[in-house]
């Protein structure tokens, strides 16, 4: 059975940085792209970040524009852990953070993740 158990969520204020840890159990981490999606209330669910186990083109993690040069996702597959660190958080930030994994090839903010966490809650004050 796959579990991903997300970690790491609070309430901060804007400027402050926060790290989001995720769990994985009963799948070949090594294998799997993980990734953090986010849902702010009122919203759809959108990808925040991707790490992929293999590189095709020297590239192995991918983000989404908005939080690019703030957020840094990074795995460490001894302890089947992907991390979230965000910094400069934003208003904007609020959301449910979701850690996922993709049993996929093709690292890609489309991707379509085949197991989900139950999700974090990130609060952003000012």
């Amino acid at each position: 059975q796959v579990q991903l158990v997300e970690s790491g969520g609070g309430v901060v204020q804007a400027g402050d940085s926060l790290r989001l840890s995720c769990a994985a159990s009963g799948l070949t981490f090594d294998r799997y792209i993980m990734a953090w999606f986010r849902q702010a209330p009122g919203k759809e669910r959108e990808f925040v970040a991707a790490d992929s186990w293999i590189s095709w083109d020297g590239t192995r993690t991918t983000y989404q524009d908005s939080v690019k040069g703030r957020f840094t996702i990074s795995r460490d597959n001894d302890k089947n852990t992907v991390y979230l660190q965000m910094n400069s958080l934003q208003l904007e930030d609020t959301a449910v953070y979701y850690c996922a994994a993709a049993n996929s090839l093709y690292l890609s903010s489309s991707l379509k993740p085949d197991y989900w966490g139950q999700g974090t809650q990130v609060t952003v004050s000012s």
